[in-house]
């Protein structure tokens, strides 16, 4: 039941295209965010659409991957762990960011 904890899947289309950072330590970050949608109908009957924005993040081998292939519009699945982190702007204020570390990634649709 370990491998059940903290474990993420989402299947979504890219935003935007992906944000690439090559840090000084050599390693690669990808960070990009995914839309997933729902559907149902309303008391009224009507078909509501709800979209919700997911930011994923990725390391490494991932990143390369994501660099290489990934473009707005793209349907993914990707499968990662929720994290969460804070900071603090230059005006003082402090931010909390939710995010999704990928650790696997499956290009969907055609190319």
């Amino acid at each position: 039941m370990n491998t059940l904890r903290n474990k993420v899947q989402l299947i979504g289309n890219l935003g935007k295209n992906p944000e690439i950072i090559n840090l000084d330590s050599g390693k690669k970050l990808a960070k990009f965010s995914i839309a997933t949608n729902e559907s149902y109908k309303d008391s009224s009957g009507e078909k509501v659409t709800d979209t919700q924005w997911h930011n994923i993040v990725a390391w490494n081998k991932t990143a390369e991957i994501i660099e290489k292939y990934l473009q707005k519009g793209n349907e993914v699945a990707i499968e990662g762990k929720l994290t969460s982190r804070s900071y603090e702007t230059k005006e003082g204020d402090k931010r909390y960011v939710t995010e999704i570390v990928c650790n696997e990634l499956l290009m969907l649709g055609s190319k």
